[in-house]
């Protein structure tokens, strides 16, 4: 079922680069990189800059295009990913730690959570990893278009990754699980987690929550209510019994 923590699996003279290239504009597009100005800027020299772009073509962080006079450069997903982690490593240090809250509407399912929440190999793991057995279903929220478009944040926080594995007749895909409180009109859940799988053939407007509890019953809950997933206010593992609360969607 990771959309992980890529960590920065680059050392501190490539982000340099990476931060010089999205700078540049290779965030939102190809930027026109020559090797020169790339050594002037990091005090280096063009040959060595060269190396920095090839380490980080290899670690898949830019995709070039090598060209006469230069090299048109745009950062990857993981190379944005990798200066999301930066950024939010200064915000937590001066602001202290993030918080991404989501919005979407509650929908019904096809009933793959519920088969795959139950396997073992998964379930293993939830009560190691998490402090809980899941209930055998998720709680399926349609994103909001301003939603689908941020939930690319959340790569950036704390999350429980879950490994995947096998058995004698197939493979299944990791996984990682956000912390998350779920507030409803009913009230506020406060020992959920978001479980987004590294393959999934669900586009990102779509989100998949796992609780101790069926949250349908515990927020009294039905299909087109909006909901709030609030990510980063709790730790990674849960421990005690859910919370809820009065303090629901405003």
């Amino acid at each position: 079922m990771s959309e992980s923590k890529s960590a920065l699996s680059i050392a501190p003279d490539e982000l340099a680069a990476l931060k010089y290239v999205a700078l540049e504009g290779g965030v939102t597009g190809e930027a026109k990189i020559s090797c020169a100005g790339l050594g002037d800027r990091l005090g280096a020299s063009a040959q060595t800059a060269s190396r920095r772009l090839q380490r980080l073509e290899e670690a898949k962080m830019i995709g070039r295009d090598v060209v006469t006079d230069g090299q048109w450069v745009e950062l990857t997903d993981d190379g944005e990913t990798a200066l999301r982690h930066e950024y939010t490593d200064y915000r937590q240090l001066f602001e202290g730690a993030p918080e991404v809250t989501l919005t979407g509407q509650v929908t019904s399912g096809m009933g793959e959570g519920r088969h795959y929440i139950s396997l073992s190999g998964y379930m293993k793991q939830f009560r190691q990893r998490l402090g809980y057995e899941p209930f055998h279903g998720t709680l399926n929220v349609e994103l909001d278009s301003e939603s689908a478009r941020s939930r690319g944040a959340l790569s950036a926080l704390e999350a429980v990754p879950i490994d995947g594995w096998e058995d004698d007749d197939r493979t299944f895909g990791p996984a990682t699980c956000y912390p998350a409180e779920i507030a409803a009109e009913a009230g506020t859940y406060a020992t959920a987690h978001a479980i987004v799988p590294k393959r999934t053939h669900h586009d990102t407007s779509q989100m998949e929550i796992i609780a101790r509890d069926r949250l349908r019953d515990s927020l009294t809950l039905e299909d087109d209510e909006q909901v709030e997933l609030r990510f980063g206010a709790a730790g990674p593992g849960i421990e005690d019994g859910p919370q809820t609360t009065g303090a629901g969607v405003n």
